[in-house]
């Protein structure tokens, strides 16, 4: 597994990281045996890298996480988690005030069953509290010893910039996939030029570039994509045709997987450190893995780009919609 220094971090990790959103209940009812191998196994064959976030099921994931991982030397990993919101009787809300990351990250630090988070990072801005009192309350943290860095995730430019006046982000965890590339216009050249490392989250197209996914496809009642029009429709349909001819391409032309290709893409772009990949089934875990040593030359990228051209832009859920659809 290749390894890369996360921005200014100077965090050493994965290029590959397991990404746990699934595993907190928004994408449906959880096999704990099955994603405990999933994460043991990507652990095994090189991963150092694991992200959650308080609010996959709030504490739910960073509960199985930890169970995963137990025995393991805390030094050889690296672990993120995010926090932010808040769930309240109506929905998820943006809370980055003071008193609510702090309680946060003890929260998490419980769940996951470790004295410190390698990389803490703000979910989502939360236009209802100033950037500096959230920054403020993460040195103290930091200088507290409970967390080591602070990143942001699903920040613009604008918003990062506001936040460093106080404390450097370090890190940005932004949505970026085939079907998804607006941070390319500003967010990704700012954070190149501010040394800020990039995790990228859903390279999968939250599904639909693996593949598996059709016009017939039915989402458990629980699964937050059972009410996103992403994946019902004629867009999904024309997307469903690109899908097939990315997937002919890239067994065809590349000898590799149709997940392959995706993660090998994001990968591809030199402002992108890390490709966040969560599965619940370790069948999956070595093909995805195998991604970061996949380097895709200048004609296999013009190739996917001439296929994208027929593409529907994906958009992304957000705390604010009716079920907890957030990255």
């Amino acid at each position: 597994m290749r390894e890369i220094s996360l921005g200014k971090s100077g965090l050493v990790v994965s290029r590959v990281a397991f990404g746990t959103w699934q595993l907190g209940g928004d994408w449906g009812a959880t096999d704990e045996e099955s994603a405990t191998a999933a994460i043991r196994q990507a652990a095994d064959n090189g991963v150092t890298f694991f992200d959650t976030a308080q609010a996959y099921g709030f504490g739910a994931s960073e509960r199985l996480l930890a169970r995963a991982l137990r025995g393991r030397p805390r030094d050889d990993l690296v672990i993120a988690s995010k926090g932010g919101l808040r769930s309240t009787g109506s929905g998820l809300v943006r809370d980055s005030s003071p008193e609510w990351i702090r309680k946060g990250v003890d929260e998490s630090l419980r769940a996951l069953d470790t004295t410190y988070i390698d990389l803490f990072q703000v979910h989502w801005p939360d236009p209802g509290t100033p950037f500096e009192e959230t920054a403020a309350a993460l040195a103290k943290i930091v200088a507290d010893g409970k967390i080591r860095h602070v990143g942001v995730s699903n920040f613009d430019a604008e918003q990062m910039e506001s936040f460093s006046h106080t404390l450097p982000v370090e890190s940005l965890q932004p949505p970026y996939h085939l079907f998804r590339r607006e941070i390319e216009a500003e967010i990704l050249p700012y954070a190149a030029a501010h040394d800020i490392g990039v995790l990228a989250y859903g390279p999968l197209a939250h599904g639909l570039l693996s593949g598996q996914l059709s016009m017939d496809t039915r989402f458990s009642p629980d699964d937050w994509r059972a009410a996103s029009d992403v994946f019902h429709g004629g867009a999904f349909e024309q997307n469903l045709r690109v899908v097939d001819e990315l997937k002919s391409f890239a067994g065809q032309e590349l000898g590799i997987s149709l997940g392959q290709l995706a993660i090998a893409w994001t990968l591809a772009n030199p402002a992108v450190d890390v490709a966040i990949v969560g599965t619940r089934n370790p069948r999956h875990v070595d093909e995805a893995l195998a991604a970061a040593d996949i380097d895709l030359g200048d004609d296999a990228m013009q190739r996917i780009d001439e296929i994208m051209d027929d593409s529907v832009p994906v958009a992304g859920p957000s705390p604010e919609m009716p079920r907890a659809n957030f990255g």
